[in-house]
């Protein structure tokens, strides 16, 4: 296919934006719509600052885990109240930076809202509008080097998370308990180790540096698991974002009230 991009050497010259005839433009579309729907939601829920655990349960949406805020219900505060109770403050400020940041340089991410936002390019084989590219050498694109280490904190932000939904199997009386919501909990939890350690900088950090993987049979069968997982990361960063909206709408639906939890044991 002739090239859409300006004349070179060598290169034909086409006044048509692309030659493609498919609807080229419905996934940047829906990716647009995807990603704009949940940023409102999760938005809306960061700042609400109500219906966000119950007691009864221990359930505790990861929306607001964990709990740092001297407007949280104590109960619900696993790590102690300390950042002031005002409304432009999250509850969780201590870690939703990090987990943005964790995301919006992500690799998927970064392919995927640069061609829905940004329209960088919108879809292969379609001219981009912006007359200038500079990559990533310049801020605030530079600061996408910087995945790696909002790698670590994602890390320790799902091991709270794991805590959370261990620890909401211990009922408010002091009993076991089961019902769907320790169901949909653990089940956000095993998605969100998913999608973190199948990041590109986990495979690097599990397997890089090694010259002769036969001397190091535990880092090889590592690095091979998180390589399988690699390749669904795309797959896991939406069920990720799915995972999570559905299990802080259902706490928040029983915290309200709205809803009673289906319980199993206790």
């Amino acid at each position: 296919m002739s090239s859409t991009t300006d004349v070179s050497a060598g290169r034909a010259q086409i006044s048509a934006r692309t030659l493609r005839t498919d609807r080229w433009w419905l996934p940047p579309l829906l990716t647009f719509a995807g990603l704009a729907a949940w940023v409102a939601y999760a938005t809306v829920r960061a700042f609400m600052q109500e219906w966000y655990f119950v007691e009864e349960y221990n359930y505790l949406t990861p929306f607001y885990s964990p709990c740092v805020s001297v407007g949280c219900e104590p109960e619900s505060a696993h790590f102690g109240r300390f950042l002031p109770d005002v409304w432009w403050l999250p509850y969780a400020s201590l870690t939703l930076p990090f987990l943005l940041l964790f995301r919006l340089t992500c690799y998927y991410y970064r392919k995927a809202y640069y061609r829905a936002f940004w329209l960088s390019p919108p879809a292969c084989g379609v001219a981009e509008p912006h007359k200038k590219y500079s990559g990533e050498t310049r801020f605030p694109l530079l600061g996408q080097n910087l995945h790696r280490y909002f790698f670590y904190a994602a890390t320790l932000i799902s091991v709270i998370n794991t805590y959370d939904a261990v620890l909401a199997f211990g009922k408010a009386d002091g009993g076991f308990g089961l019902g769907l919501g320790n169901i949909i909990l653990v089940a956000n939890v095993v998605a969100l180790w998913a999608y973190t350690i199948s990041c590109h900088s986990c495979r690097s950090i599990v397997g890089g540096r090694i010259n002769n993987f036969s001397k190091h049979p535990m880092r090889y069968k590592s690095w091979q698991f998180v390589s399988r997982l690699n390749t669904k990361h795309m797959e896991l960063a939406w069920l990720t974002l799915a995972t999570l909206a559905l299990t802080d709408f259902y706490i928040m639906a029983v915290s309200a009230g709205w809803i009673s939890d289906l319980r199993i044991v206790g």
